[in-house]
């Protein structure tokens, strides 16, 4: 009996150890989506009345982990009785990826110039401010959703020679720490300049340590937003080409010569581009049938 029982301990440590080791490799698999999904996040949780910038990110927090509870399911029964679906759908999201991150490229070196509307500055009730937010958050967590497939189905190829509990476990630990830290970090972002102003105040116009510091702060926050926009678009296309890498073989032949990480962004920049192209001659073609 006592042996048993220790056998059975000895069992759940050896598990745990695995769960812990490949969950370090899953989160190292996912570190670079992590990146774009905290700069699209930290962009689109900023921007509101400061009274309502935590209230707002804790509803967008929400429908992460909401979607999260859908993802995840439906990934371990494609793993349990479609494992080869896998595979597609990463490459998939590599293209999608790809695409996401050569068009941001494109955009900055040829940006679109868009007729800007005049808007109409107008005192808004709380209805309509309120109203406003649901559109945004709305929006949010359908780009969460999106990039939370994508973590999940990477975290998934990573233990994909794993039995089916260790599986579970590490893909859940990975969604919900990727929630927690991602939207964690996004919260004392979009909190940088409040604080600093804060420290201002408390400066009572002196030009103090509290002073500079609240100045640095608020100066920093745009800057911060914009290191991790130029962060997550290195990613996406580091991520894609590590997809397109590791899970089409003959292509790993071709690139061989290289080190994986130029092989993994030269790959992820001209798929990406040639995404852009078709993407941009098909849109030219619908508008040029539409007039």
């Amino acid at each position: 009996m006592a042996s048993g029982i220790f056998a059975l301990l000895d069992d759940i440590v050896t598990l745990m150890d695995d769960v812990a080791s490949m969950s370090k490799i899953a989160a190292k698999k996912t570190a670079g989506i992590l990146g774009d999904d905290l700069a699209v996040n930290a962009e689109k949780a900023s921007g509101f009345v400061s009274s309502r910038e935590l209230p707002v990110l804790w509803a967008i927090t929400k429908g992460s982990l909401l979607n999260k509870i859908i993802i995840l399911p439906i990934a371990f029964l494609l793993t349990a009785f479609l494992p080869w679906l896998i595979n597609i759908i990463l490459i998939l999201g590599g293209l999608y990826l790809a695409y996401e991150g050569a068009e941001k490229i494109l955009e900055f070196f040829f940006p679109h110039h868009q007729e800007k509307k005049e808007e109409e500055f107008l005192e808004l009730s709380e209805e309509q401010i309120l109203a406003q937010e649901k559109v945004k958050i709305k929006a949010a967590i359908v780009t969460d959703f999106i990039l939370s497939v994508e973590i999940i189905i990477i975290a998934l190829g990573t233990v994909m020679d794993q039995d089916f509990w260790t599986q579970v476990t590490v893909v859940s630990i990975i969604a919900v720490v990727a929630t927690i830290g991602v939207y964690g970090i996004v919260a004392l972002i979009v909190r940088m300049d409040e604080a600093g102003y804060k420290l201002i105040l408390w400066s009572k116009g002196q030009n103090n340590w509290l002073h500079k510091s609240g100045t640095l702060l608020v100066k920093a926050l745009p800057r911060v937003i914009q290191f991790l926009s130029i962060v997550g678009t290195l990613a996406l296309l580091f991520v894609s080409g590590g997809i397109f890498l590791h899970q089409i073989p003959f292509v790993h032949h071709y690139v061989d010569f290289l080190p994986s990480w130029v092989a993994e962004f030269l790959l992820g920049l001209i798929v990406g581009s040639i995404c852009v192209f078709f993407v941009l001659g098909y849109k030219k073609i619908v508008k040029t049938k539409s007039v």
